[in-house]
């Protein structure tokens, strides 16, 4: 939680430093408060961010990370943020920030109850798309493996994906790929 709701929940300064004296409460970053020794899914990390970037959207690697369509691993936490945004200087935990333009902000935005917190992530059909926007930044193979696995999974059906794509202007690059991969995998 952050100081100021634990402050809104009646806890006061001298009891919040008490706690965390005590090691009830442990600061992991800098206004930030969570139970100590308690055990946490990687999703904890993405209730993290959202505390710390509060306008921002999980996105790209992370996104599909929470949507089980890759199998990439990061140590990072891709979050997108608007083109007049004012970019997070974060510790911990470790971000990637991306700017989204307007029109790719505000479409696929899904949220999602983690850890009592509700997160923004992009749904899965959006951010297969982006994974091709971005594919100079994530990689063209992590793109084309989220593409495979999210129609495979039925996570995203490729008419979802091709209107995304049409909205956000990238289907000239990524029609090629979605018509192999829905007749590969039928």
């Amino acid at each position: 939680m952050r100081l100021s709701e634990l402050m809104a929940e009646g806890i006061s300064q001298p009891t919040l430093s008490r706690l965390v004296n005590a090691g009830e409460l442990v600061r992991p970053a800098r206004g930030l408060y969570e139970l100590a020794e308690t055990e946490f899914e990687l999703t904890h990390t993405l209730a993290t961010v959202t505390k710390r970037v509060p306008r921002g959207v999980i996105c790209l690697i992370s996104a599909l990370q929470y949507h089980d369509i890759t199998l990439q691993t990061s140590n990072r936490v891709w979050v997108a943020i608007g083109e007049s945004d004012r970019k997070p200087q974060l510790h911990y935990p470790k971000v990637r920030i991306v700017r989204f333009g307007e029109k790719a902000f505000e479409r696929g935005i899904e949220s999602h109850r983690i850890d009592g917190v509700a997160v923004r992530i992009f749904d899965p059909a959006k951010s297969v798309v982006d994974c091709f926007r971005y594919r100079n930044t994530v990689g063209l193979d992590v793109a084309l493996e989220a593409l495979r696995v999210a129609i495979r999974k039925r996570k995203a059906s490729p008419d979802s994906i091709a209107e995304y794509a049409k909205a956000l202007r990238i289907w000239s690059v990524l029609q090629p790929y979605i018509v192999t991969t829905a007749a590969d995998e039928g």
